[in-house]
């Protein structure tokens, strides 16, 4: 049914005005280079589909019963994964759903949220959703994040870390600094993509984190999920991490929205996960070497490649002309994601696929070049 033929006479005003998010394309074609919903492109940890099938070989006495409520099995494995007690630890179906409760639980406030103007697309709909003010503070021209520019009175700050879609990371002191300067309000760290991030060899024990600033800064919470660096955007698991007071904030939210958010299958997939330290490291370093590799292919193209602390990259074609160069790939099967918007029209975003995967992009942006050159002859 079209929308123009939809009869919205029965919905409320707030169904009626909202603007949903847009995720990602999700095509179904043959012979698919799928490069655009920052999808892991290794499986998850077999130990996964271990722990799921042991649930199922026992269904008629397990799947009758409701799940853990608090997932404390969940809670508990990851608590010891941060060094952090359980009451720290908050899990919900999907960082959406975390980063929703979130929301509702810091921000219906008379003051108003401070968030990056290029930054995940979901915190506007979420905005709009609960009614809060959302201010959108502009991004430097570098792309980066300029702490002072967020000294004025507001309820929270939420910020994506590494930033979406640009991947650039925001430093641990900054995040101090912007908790220090708002000890009243509530500062969210979206750290969807905070696995991928490129330890500094130099210093290597220093964390990347914003979770260790958590014991030090009560008013810090950083949101993670599984649907990235642990390849389980399937499964639907996310996290925050907190002061006590704040994670019981948001079971409370839960608890009067949905009580039972993680199904007894997802929990015990996400903490045999967790308990695969030695698969995660692996595939995580795996995802993180594939990006230098294609960072260097592509800035030997004549691309700008911003430094990505993320499982993709954005960058600008030579020309700027990042809506053709994304049709073109799409004629081929390849599926990369241009976002229409001021500022970043120019740039692609690219998530990091397979060798494969990656080797058949840059054959067919080089293709793509060879074609321009000989129409420009």
């Amino acid at each position: 049914m079209s929308e123009s033929k939809i009869d919205t006479r029965l919905w409320s005003s707030k169904a009626r005005n909202l603007s949903p998010y847009v995720p990602g394309e999700q095509p179904q074609h043959d012979n698919l280079c799928k490069l655009n919903t920052n999808e892991n492109p290794f499986p998850p940890s077999p130990k996964v589909g271990e722990a799921i099938a042991k649930v199922l070989e026992q269904q008629a006495d397990e799947l009758r019963l409701y799940p853990a409520p608090e997932s404390n099995d969940l809670r508990a494995a990851l608590a010891q994964s941060y060094n952090l007690d359980i009451n720290q630890v908050f899990v919900g179906n999907g960082s959406d759903e975390v980063l929703a409760l979130v929301f509702a639980s810091f921000f219906l406030k008379e003051r108003p949220l401070l968030s990056p103007d290029i930054g995940y697309s979901f915190y506007p709909v979420y905005a709009q959703t609960f009614g809060v003010e959302l201010v959108q503070i502009p991004l430097e021209e570098d792309f980066s994040i300029d702490p002072d520019a967020y000294r004025q009175p507001c309820s929270g700050i939420i910020i994506a870390n590494p930033n979406a879609p640009t991947g650039l990371l925001l430093s641990l002191a900054d995040i101090r600094k912007l908790a220090s300067e708002h000890s009243n309000a509530v500062i969210v760290i979206d750290e969807a993509y905070i696995d991928f991030a490129q330890i500094d060899e130099s210093n290597a024990d220093l964390p990347v984190s914003a979770v260790s600033l958590i014991n030090e800064c009560d008013n810090v919470i950083v949101t993670q999920t599984f649907s990235k660096s642990r390849s389980l955007a399937g499964l639907r698991v996310g996290m925050a991490f907190g002061n006590a007071s704040l994670i019981e904030a948001l079971t409370r939210m839960k608890n009067s929205f949905n009580s039972y958010p993680l199904d007894k299958l997802a929990q015990a997939g996400a903490t045999a996960s967790v308990l695969d330290t030695e698969y995660f490291e692996q595939t995580r370093q795996q995802v993180i070497d594939l990006r230098t590799s294609l960072t260097a292919e592509l800035t030997t193209l004549g691309y700008k490649v911003l430094p990505s602390h993320a499982n993709f990259i954005f960058a600008r074609p030579k020309d700027g002309n990042a809506s053709a160069v994304a049709s073109a790939l799409r004629e081929q099967g390849i599926i990369v994601r241009h976002f229409d918007k001021p500022r970043i029209a120019e740039y692609l975003r690219i998530t990091i696929g397979t060798a494969e995967q990656n080797e058949r992009l840059i054959d067919a942006l080089k293709a793509l070049q060879v074609d321009a050159s000989v129409v420009a002859e």
